[in-house]
């Protein structure tokens, strides 16, 4: 897809190798990880604990509504939830866990095979990194087109580990049918026909970014990944392994997400946010590291088509007084725009979508 190139990086060094190297060396942490003011931006609140949903409870009949508040609620106040009971066999979970963990096992040439070429985002590197001076993340990541399958790019795909392609299917295929379910629950809940939502997600594009944390002795001082909000329309982040790391920002202070042994970790984008009229929160979050454990988790990305024009629900500006809060756009359009605030060095792209 168009975003991917888009978001294209400038090579920086491996930071799995880098942390190997230098872990043991007694030497500071090298000065372009260095966020110190950053990470003390803002208290920590620890054991954070955002809404539980239980899908099984949405499809059940007779607990069904008072879920489906749960679940409004949550997309409302919060914009992230954790999901139990959400029907993705642990054998498929399993699988795909495997395979993540044993890629970046793989030495450093051998995962260098399907690294990012230039001008694209896909494949083996980071993102996000447009200048020779910006601070960076303490993390390595893999970045793929999912589904349709032919947005793949299979130079990109790991094969010395051979069951990947096939545990990736399996689990892109499960997590669709739970965020279409999701969406489902979500149209009901902002009381619009669920045609309405599906119809932006038609085909469901999905993508994966697999992230890999190395340990940091000087874990106070370096960030895993950037304060963001996610340009798409849902994520389902899946915990590869049981070290913490992702925040939440809200009310001012960074709530440590502590997540659930088999939950997915649902987070609103930016694109339900404004589907919604701003009656779901599309919410900041970033990742801190472990001092000595690494950590890995993986996120599926829901978005919409590429010629989709992202925009309100129609159903929803005509309920509300105020109208639209939110520019129609081309979704690719806004993907530029997304891209361009992260060159920009803004926080925000959202400014150039809200009504004042």
């Amino acid at each position: 897809m168009a975003h991917a190139k888009a978001g294209a990086s400038l090579p920086v060094p491996n930071v799995q190798a880098l942390a190997q190297t230098w872990h043991g060396s007694g030497e500071p942490v090298p000065g372009r990880y260095v966020r110190t003011e950053e990470m003390g931006a803002g208290e920590v609140v620890a054991g954070c604990a955002i809404r539980v949903v239980d899908l099984s409870r949405l499809l059940d009949p007779r607990s069904s509504e008072e879920e489906l508040a749960n679940l409004g609620s949550a997309c409302q106040h919060w914009g992230f939830f954790q999901l139990i009971n959400h029907g993705v066999l642990d054998e498929v979970i399993q699988d795909v866990k495997r395979d993540m963990i044993e890629f970046f096992k793989l030495p450093l040439e051998a995962k260098k095979v399907h690294a990012q070429v230039p001008g694209g985002l896909e494949g083996y590197g980071q993102s996000f990194v447009f200048s020779e001076t910006q601070k960076l993340d303490w993390a390595d990541m893999i970045y793929l087109m999912i589904s349709p399958k032919e947005s793949r790019d299979l130079r990109f795909w790991p094969t010395r580990t051979p069951s990947f392609r096939d545990s990736v299917d399996r689990y892109s295929a499960e997590t669709a049918k739970v965020t279409a379910s999701l969406l489902r629950f979500m149209a009901a809940d902002l009381g619009v026909e669920p045609e309405h939502l599906l119809e932006a997600f038609r085909g469901q594009p999905q993508s994966m970014r697999t992230t890999y944390y190395p340990p940091c002795r000087q874990a106070a001082d370096v960030l895993g990944l950037s304060p963001h909000t996610d340009a798409t329309g849902l994520a389902l982040l899946l915990h590869v392994n049981d070290v913490q790391g992702l925040q939440i920002r809200r009310d001012g202070k960074w709530h440590a997400v502590n997540p659930l042994d088999g939950a997915f970790v649902v987070s609103i984008g930016d694109i339900l946010e404004i589907l919604s009229n701003g009656r779901y929160r599309s919410i900041e979050h970033r990742v801190v590291v472990h001092p000595d454990k690494e950590r890995i988790s993986a996120a599926m990305f829901h978005q919409p088509c590429p010629n989709t024009t992202t925009g309100p629900l129609p159903e929803l500006v005509n309920r509300d007084s105020g109208g639209a809060r939110y520019r129609s756009m081309d979704y690719m359009d806004f993907m530029n725009n997304f891209f361009a605030s992260k060159l920009d060095g803004r926080r925000s792209h959202m400014d150039a979508m809200r009504i004042y």
